[in-house]
């Protein structure tokens, strides 16, 4: 049987929440742990589509807060994966404030997750390739293998000098 590959697309997720009252802080503006939430289940969303299956999220590997989200403000969060690797897939979530009275949408907030996708035994499984299309898809693909590299490395299951990528950071041009 062929392997699958699918394309970053083919896991767009788009999710669309307006900020209520029970979800702000004292600021009136949403929660940080209310927006970490929101976009764990935006990027689930992608995961699953990529990979068809059941899927657990293994980490959170950056999340910035650029721009408060006020009470009453619409929440645009936008995920994709952005790289496959054998059992598990960083996906890339994008929040957007949109305003549409005045048609301005400003870019908020944007995290990194890895999932795992899983079996009904909650054991990794294989999972497809994803070939990326766009630029920021290439970018966010080649940035995601330079991520993982350095997660190995800090979590001592790599060495430095096994590295592929970080290296070509740190060399030279010849």
């Amino acid at each position: 049987m062929a392997k699958k590959i699918k394309k970053a697309s083919d896991s767009l997720t788009i999710m669309t929440n307006i900020v209520l009252p029970n979800e702000t802080n004292s600021l009136r503006n949403l929660f940080g742990g209310e927006l970490l939430a929101k976009m764990d289940r935006c990027a689930s969303i992608s995961a699953a589509r990529h990979c068809e299956r059941r899927v657990v999220t293994a980490s959170v590997n950056h999340v910035s807060f650029n721009h408060p989200i006020p009470e009453g403000g619409i929440v645009i969060l936008e995920s994709k994966v952005s790289r496959a690797f054998s059992t598990s897939m960083e996906v890339y979530v994008d929040v957007w404030l949109d305003d549409p009275i005045n048609q301005k949408k400003i870019h908020t907030n944007e995290g990194i997750y890895t999932f795992v996708a899983v079996d009904e035994f909650n054991r990794p499984i294989p999972i497809p390739e994803m070939i990326p299309e766009t630029d920021e898809e290439k970018e966010r693909f080649a940035a995601a293998f330079r991520r993982k590299e350095l997660s190995l490395i800090l979590s001592g299951r790599m060495k430095p000098l096994e590295s592929v990528e970080l290296k070509k950071l740190f060399q030279e041009p010849k």
